[in-house]
Parts: C-alpha cells; sequence; structure tokens
C-alpha cells in the first residue's frame, strides 16, 4: 500500500495516523505543496461545450475567509478534471427491521465506523460489530486489548483474512434480523440474540457521493444507485461520454498504487502523449458489458479490481499500455509490480500469516 517511489511504513496494525502522515511527507518530498489549494469547497462542476470539440469544465468553488468571517465563492475553467473526492463521506447503514426504534430509545448505542476514533471509550464495554471488511475487522483487532470479551462480530460472508475458526476474543454471529427495542434485544437469522449490548458498531461501508455534479448540465448522473456503479466509465478512470473527465480511487482496489497508475494513464491522455490512444466508444461499452458480466460471475460489485483472481494486474497492465513511456523524460514511468509488492500482497491477504 504505497507509491512506488516512496515505501509506506509497513507495520503489523496501521493506525489512521499512519497513511494520513504519509500523504503529507509525500507531498513535502516532492515539493507539491504551492500545487494545493486546501479548504476549498467545489460547489458545482458544470461541462462547457466547445467549438473544437472538446469539452471544458466550469469549478464554481467556495472557501472561507477566517479574517473576515465570510464565505468567498469564484468560479474557474479547467481544460480537464479529475474526481478524486473518495467514497467515504456519507455512511451506509443498511435497513434491519426495529433498527429505528432502537435508535430511538437507546440513541447512543448505535453508530457508524466513520465516527470510531479511538479503543478507549469502549472500555469494559460489550461490543457488536456489524460487518466484517476492513474497518470491521481493524476496529475488533483494537477493541480486543480493551472491551469486554468477546467482542461480536455479525457476518454475513467470510472475509478473505478469516480462517476457519474466530481469533480469541471475537465470536462470530450470522446477519442481523431485527431489534426489539423494548427488550434491548438484537435478534440474528439463526434465532439467537444478544441482550444489553452497550455498543453497535455499523461497519457497513459508504454511498458514493458527488454532489458538486450538475446532473442538468453534465446531461445525467454520474453514478448509477440501482446498478451501483458510475455511468459510462471505462477502467474505472475515463468516462466514455466525458473524454476531458477522469476519476481516481474509486472502488475496492489496492490503495495508493493503484492510484499511481490511474493518474499517469490520465495525465498522459490529458496532454496528449499516450502511447495508445483509448478505445473507440462502442469499445468501450462492449467493456464496460464484459466487465458487468465478470463481476457477476464473481460476486463482487462493479467497481470491486481484485488481485485473488488475476483482475489487478491486468488492470495495471491495461493503463500502463494506455500510458506508455514518457517522452522526453517528461513524466512518470509506470511502476513495475515487484516480487517484493507481490509477497506483501500475498501475506496480507493469507489468514494463516502472522501480520495481525
Amino acid at each position: 500500500m504505497s507509491f512506488s517511489d516512496k515505501r509506506f511504513p509497513y507495520g503489523p496494525f496501521v493506525s489512521h495516523e499512519t497513511p494520513r502522515e504519509y500523504l503529507r511527507n509525500y507531498y513535502l518530498l516532492h515539493g507539491m505543496e504551492d500545487l494545493l489549494v486546501l479548504n476549498t469547497t467545489v460547489e458545482d462542476l458544470s461541462k462547457i461545450s466547445t467549438e473544437s470539440g472538446r469539452d471544458r469544465w466550469r469549478l464554481t468553488l467556495r472557501k472561507h475567509n477566517m479574517d473576515q468571517d465570510v464565505d468567498e465563492w469564484w468560479q474557474e475553467v479547467f481544460d480537464a478534471v479529475i474526481i478524486a473526492n473518495g467514497q467515504f463521506s456519507v455512511p451506509y447503514v443498511p435497513e434491519v427491521k426495529g433498527l429505528s426504534q432502537y435508535i430511538a430509545k437507546y440513541p447512543r448505542r448505535v453508530m457508524h465506523s466513520k465516527y470510531y476514533r479511538q479503543p478507549h471509550p469502549f472500555n469494559d464495554k460489550k461490543i457488536l460489530i456489524v460487518g466484517n471488511a476492513l474497518s470491521g475487522r481493524d476496529i475488533a483487532n483494537e477493541l480486543l486489548k480493551v472491551a469486554r470479551l468477546p467482542v461480536y462480530v455479525s457476518r454475513r460472508h467470510k472475509s478473505i483474512w478469516e480462517g476457519p475458526e474466530p481469533k480469541p476474543g471475537i465470536e462470530w454471529r450470522p446477519v442481523i434480523k431485527g431489534y426489539v427495542a423494548e427488550r434491548g434485544h438484537i435478534m440474528f437469522e439463526d434465532d439467537s440474540y444478544l441482550e444489553d449490548v452497550d455498543q453497535v458498531i455499523y461497519c457497513t461501508g459508504y454511498k458514493p457521493s458527488f454532489p458538486f455534479w450538475n446532473i442538468q448540465a453534465n446531461g445525467g448522473h454520474l453514478y448509477n444507485y440501482d446498478k451501483e456503479k458510475l455511468n459510462g466509465s471505462f477502467l474505472h478512470t475515463f468516462f466514455r461520454d466525458h473524454p476531458t473527465l477522469g476519476i481516481i480511487g474509486f472502488g475496492q482496489t489496492l490503495a495508493f498504487r493503484s492510484y499511481e497508475y490511474q493518474a499517469i494513464a490520465l495525465a498522459r491522455v490529458f496532454s496528449g502523449r499516450n502511447a495508445l490512444p483509448l478505445p473507440t466508444t462502442l469499445e468501450q461499452e462492449d467493456w464496460e458489458r464484459s466487465w458487468e458480466e465478470h463481476t457477476k460471475e464473481q460476486g463482487i460489485e462493479f467497481h470491486a479490481v481484485s488481485f485473488e483472481n488475476g483482475d489487478l494486474l491486468r488492470w495495471y497492465d491495461e493503463l500502463s499500455n494506455i500510458a506508455g513511456l514518457p517522452i522526453c523524460g517528461k513524466g512518470r514511468v509506470p511502476p513495475a509490480f515487484t516480487d517484493e509488492a507481490m509477497r506483501h500482497l500475498e501475506n496480507i491477504l493469507d489468514p494463516a500469516s502472522p501480520h495481525e
């Protein structure tokens, strides 16, 4: 989990401060801090059609002036835009029978992992974690040190990090069937239940959000919530209906290194220095259809690019082929996915490896 030119401080368990500090140091290392304008909100992103046929983009921006205590608004026009706002801002909590009544009666008992910061507030608490993906696994590991054991984990499927039995201190439970607020019970699909739970922590992901996207000006929605995928995307990076728009870091994939491949490919295409042209619109449509069929067969989300089935390395190859090598030394070379990186990734994905 790192960019190719600066190693990530690997460790047995990385807290949220570590990647934040890694990114801050990365910008300082490359002297890029002067290229950033921070604490600025993109209020609107609208496409501008031009006579040349190459779309441009108008951004409406807002920044708070601390000295005068006012918001300053302005607009700027760009030749190309890359969306990299992430997808971890709007928490998703599934609808469950009785949950609303349970929250009304016990308003502080239910939270989302987005608001989890430190383990110490949960000292000697009876905890139920809902979900066993990345955040669920990480929070469970931290709470093992302070919570009343066992820490309960409600899970729908076995995760790639789990062995045949839960690790000491964790007890698996099936999917929640409903809440009974009058009794304080949490019911599971096997008809078992928990009572007197001090804290339920939902680690159930997020809803993609693009509040700045101007639907009318841009000819439709950017994201299809019914199909849970970007509209008209190609390689999870380009948009066939918006050739001057790109996106980085959307979906389930290997952080930082994947972003590097995407950024190189987008920079080459937007500057006209790509080695291979993008496929035609029809070919991009074919890719979208075939990828949708592939992910359905695999039982994964549309924007999940998995290492285990070989999709990740094939994706890197496709992005690298489009980008090609730099011209006259200007630009970054698509990094090689080394044997060392492969070993690190295989170690992370092996539930028997001692990386907890």
